[in-house]
């Protein structure tokens, strides 16, 4: 952790950040950690008050000097409940700060440790931002790349899979990858840095095909969901992020499974886990639908007219019938998109009658559902032109 800090100079201010308060709750947590020194640590980190219940009732509230508080929480800026019961919080004046919510999600990582929950996270490790891209670059020279990966502490030897994080509106997408990895818990080597307007991470791990990198796809969807859990969403990608896993690639062509991970960057949806994170290897030919230019995707007459669907949708109270069309698409069952989408089954029937009304289809024919998935993913592809 002390070589990790001290590179932090190198790196993206609001990253830098992000790690350090990742740092913070590590050295809580390797030491001997109480209610008090948790909520009295968290305040004088957040410079505002905060406060803890856990689940056996053993509750804690401190101001940012240090000075315990009596009585219950005044002005509460944002919490994260506990399971079976209990929450964690911070009183701040206002508005949230930009790093509140990833102050309370380690808060609350800390708080279940407290409660006897084993911890599955481990930290990430942030990276000079220059180094990954000088490894994802096509115009550097292989020795120069092999450098790199080096001074980054990754053999050029170990195939790796790239990973392309993208934050949601209002979010700074190096923040949403330095949380989304740290609390990933990723085996191996991973790096984590962020490249123009996306996160990159760099993830060398055993357990592949043939000897390569295993995928971090379902690690990276259990996230997605615990974060959403936690915060009280109940469903959907916390913040809308959203996630491309690349396939496994020799380090000196990192730059091959960068591009797979943007091109599944753009099959993602902000919403359910399954949606928000897209693998390459998983699509299979359907990612050749990436290949296609995004006007002749656009102009396409079912394309069209999901786009319109969805637009006139927006303007009502709130109902996403594309939601409902993708988790059914996904599972072929309206009982399982229901609980995917933690919905009533007659709500999503509703949604897609509504779907089929508008498009003509027959959703229990396999031929209109694969359609209809076709025409969801080439909206996706033509609203993410760019993979961000």
């Amino acid at each position: 952790m002390k070589g990790l800090l001290l590179r932090l100079s190198e790196l993206d201010a609001d990253a830098a950040t992000a790690v350090r308060v990742i740092a913070h709750f590590e050295a809580l947590l390797g030491g001997g950690l109480d209610p008090a020194t948790l909520a009295r640590s968290t305040a004088g980190l957040a410079g505002c008050p905060a406060g803890l219940e856990l689940p056996d009732g053993r509750t804690a509230r401190f101001g940012p000097g240090g000075v315990a508080l009596p009585g219950a929480p005044g002005h509460v800026s944002g919490r994260v409940d506990l399971e079976p019961a209990g929450r964690v919080w911070l009183e701040r004046p206002g508005t949230p700060g930009p790093f509140d919510e990833l102050v309370l999600e380690w808060m609350a990582i800390a708080a279940r440790v407290l409660a006897g929950r084993p911890r599955q996270t481990r930290p990430p490790r942030a990276a000079d931002p220059a180094l990954v891209e000088l490894v994802l670059s096509g115009r550097e020279d292989a020795p120069d790349r092999a450098r790199a990966l080096r001074l980054l502490g990754l053999a050029p030897e170990t195939p790796l899979r790239v990973v392309a994080v993208a934050g949601g509106r209002g979010t700074d997408v190096g923040v949403e990858a330095v949380a989304l990895l740290g609390r990933g818990a990723l085996p191996g080597a991973v790096r984590v840095a962020r490249v123009g307007s996306l996160g990159a991470v760099l993830a060398a791990r055993p357990g592949g095909p043939r000897g390569g990198t295993a995928s971090p796809a379902a690690e990276l969807r259990a996230a997605v969901r615990d974060r959403a859990r936690d915060r009280g969403t109940g469903r959907g990608a916390a913040h809308g992020v959203r996630v491309g896993v690349g396939g496994a690639a020799d380090p000196l062509d990192a730059r091959t499974s960068w591009e797979q991970a943007r091109d599944a960057l753009r099959f993602t949806a902000p919403g359910t886990p399954e949606e928000a994170v897209a693998d390459h290897d998983e699509l299979g030919p359907v990612a050749l639908l990436a290949d296609i230019p995004v006007e002749r995707l656009r102009d396409q007459a079912d394309v069209r007219r999901l786009a319109e669907l969805a637009d006139g949708e927006r303007g009502g109270q709130g109902a996403d019938p594309l939601a409902a069309l993708a988790a059914f698409c996904r599972t072929g069952s309206l009982r399982q998109a229901a609980a995917e989408l933690h919905l009533h089954h007659s709500s999503v029937a509703a949604r897609l009658a509504h779907v089929e009304k508008e498009l003509g289809w027959r959703l229990r024919d396999p031929r209109d559902r694969f359609r209809a998935q076709l025409a969801l993913y080439a909206l996706r592809l033509a609203g993410n032109p760019g993979g961000a």
